[in-house]
């Protein structure tokens, strides 16, 4: 029997021989006795492309661990007989930007092709969760793109998750031809920052508007040829021209939300016209909600007033109307699309799509089909983990806002919006610090009640405070600039620059012993630290051989003067959750 024909005998679908195991909680293939078993169904034809030798063999090749390299620390210099922990400095890393990059694949149908709504990412997410085991054999359909050093070189288990989900208005695929501009390059017509929070407990979808004025800095791009070069940045443009104009990739849509929002994303995911047409044919639909009647002979949306189920083609008409809804631009869509993706997710928890092994097979064919990925994500391990790890949060956590912006004040018509600036800065800052948008019970109450506590007490004279400092991650100078901001300005006189850490941080601690406890508040209180940032340890000493605490700025760090006691709130915006439904209007 070959590959095509396993499973056949008996007019058997192999997908349907996936049995639950109670005793692992896995999938197992359970085959008749005169069957021979596969680890997994009907596997795809491998080619020499995609690491497959000529005669059908397939060569596997381990996942590197991708970390991104440390950028460069600062300049501050250590006193000339400073503590016993001197800073040491890391080896460079060797060959990571060699072995970064996969081989290209040639397919021309599987470039950056990408769709207006990122409902595709979303899906895979789900899908990974519990299907894993099925995407395996799906592996030569995911297509992938270098991130060009623009990611923070893949997420990781143990932090913060941010994903960015792009979709485009690029025209290609089978029965899109007759939408839109069928000329466009592929933008940026679609982005979301998915931030997925270090306890899993909630995350946060940022929607992007494309018409937003922004910079696009220089992007060191590989070029779909296999060329590099450095695409010059623009000041002042749309924000959906950071990908496609100029030969942009998703490489420099990842700078440019960077540059926008102080968060750096640690993968992107890109997906096609069809994916939002396949994917809810695949669970039987999702239900949207219309306060209105809506006909809009652009995206070909028709639908009355109330609660409809849509899928294919209604559904991909549903995510790109926007002139029969809100004001009719892009914010009004942004809704819509945020509503449809909420619906899919409750979709996806609530019925047996996710324990029906036919369903997975056929949404992990459509996701793995309509996905480009960067080359951090090319593996099923890697996706399998990265599905693992969103599969743990509860829609009603999952939270749908959008960037804070105004209409352009140099435009007399309106066509483009800029930043509200302070409550734009809130959102960012709240993203960065890892703060929920909804309210959740935090599992970890007592460890923050203890972070809390380690700010009370009585306070030690600032001259009494011996503190070393070193410079973890902050700009380059600025163990020295807080040295005298202490001394100079705050009476801290016991203190020294110490240079540089032995490793870089993200945030600012204070490592302090239980006799320097009243000091470590003194410091807490004078440069804002939060009860999270106190580290209760052991001294260290100085380089008059006393006792001292030792203060490391991470990347956090703002400046001499400026508080670093990050926000416990999130800031009041206009927003949703995915497990409820909100009309359009």
């Amino acid at each position: 029997m070959d590959a095509q024909g396993r499973g056949r005998a008996d007019n058997i679908d192999p997908a349907d021989q996936w049995v639950l195991n109670p005793n692992t909680g896995e999938y197992e293939l359970r085959l008749s006795p005169t069957t021979a078993q596969s680890p997994v169904p009907g596997p795809r034809r491998p080619s020499p492309r995609n690491g497959g030798d000529a005669a059908g063999g397939r060569t596997r090749q381990p996942a590197g661990q991708n970390r991104q390299a440390p950028r460069a620390r600062g300049t501050d210099v250590p006193a000339p007989r400073s503590a016993r922990r001197r800073a040491a400095e890391p080896e460079a890393p060797q060959g990571r930007r060699a072995s970064r990059r996969p081989g290209k694949k040639k397919s021309t149908a599987k470039k950056v092709l990408l769709w207006t709504g990122g409902s595709m990412a979303f899906v895979l997410v789900a899908v990974s969760a519990a299907g894993y085991l099925y995407i395996k054999h799906l592996n030569d359909n995911i297509t992938s793109v270098s991130d060009d050093g623009a990611s923070t070189g893949g997420f990781r288990k143990d932090e913060a998750i941010n994903i960015l989900l792009i979709g485009t208005d690029k025209r290609t695929g089978a029965g899109n031809e007759g939408y839109g501009d069928s000329g466009s390059v592929g933008h940026a017509d679609t982005t979301i920052l998915l931030h997925v929070s270090k306890d899993r407990s909630n995350a946060t979808a940022l929607s992007i508007p494309r018409d937003l004025i922004v910079d696009v800095p220089d992007c060191p791009t590989e070029q779909e040829d296999g060329t590099k070069k450095v695409i010059p940045g623009s000041q002042g443009v749309r924000f959906n021209t950071s990908l496609g104009q100029d030969d942009r990739t998703p490489s420099c849509t990842m700078r440019t939300v960077t540059e926008l929002t102080g968060i750096k994303p640690d993968d992107f995911m890109v997906a096609d016209f069809n994916a939002v047409k396949t994917l809810t044919e695949a669970v039987d639909g999702v239900d949207v909600c219309l306060a209105k009647d809506i006909d809009d002979p652009k995206s070909h949306l028709k639908l009355s007033e109330g609660t409809h189920r849509i899928s294919g083609e209604q559904a991909l008409a549903f995510v790109r109307t926007r002139h029969s809804v809100g004001f009719g631009g892009d914010l009004s869509r942004i809704g819509l699309q945020q509503q449809f993706l909420g619906a899919l997710m409750r979709k996806l928890k609530g019925n047996d799509t996710l324990t029906s092994p036919t369903k997975m097979v056929k949404l992990a064919e459509a996701a793995t089909d309509a996905l480009t990925v960067d080359d951090k994500l090319k593996s099923i391990g890697k996706l399998k983990d990265l599905g693992l790890e969103l599969g743990k949060l509860n829609p009603k956590n999952l939270t749908f806002t959008t960037v804070p912006v105004v209409d352009n004040p140099a435009e007399k018509v309106h066509a483009t919006v800029v930043l509200s600036e302070s409550k734009a800065a809130a959102v960012f800052d709240a993203i960065r610090n890892d703060v929920s948008f909804t309210d959740v019970k935090k599992k970890q109450k007592a460890a923050k009640d203890a972070q809390a506590a380690r700010l009370k007490g009585t306070k030690a004279p600032a001259s009494e405070v011996r503190v070393r400092i070193l410079n973890g991650g902050a700009q380059a100078g600025s163990a020295q600039a807080v040295l005298n901001w202490l001394q100079n300005d705050e009476g801290v006189t016991k203190s020294e620059n110490a240079g540089n850490a032995p490793a870089q941080l993200a945030k600012t601690t204070l490592e302090y012993a239980p006799d320097q406890a009243a000091q470590a508040r003194r410091l807490a209180a004078i440069m804002g630290l939060s009860g999270a940032a106190l580290k209760p340890g052991e001294s260290v000493t100085n380089s008059q051989g006393l006792p001292a605490m030792t203060l490391t700025l991470g990347k956090d760090f703002k400046g001499a003067g400026v508080s670093l006691t990050a926000p416990t709130k999130a800031p009041d915006v206009d927003k949703s959750t995915a497990d409820k439904v909100k009309c359009a209007s």
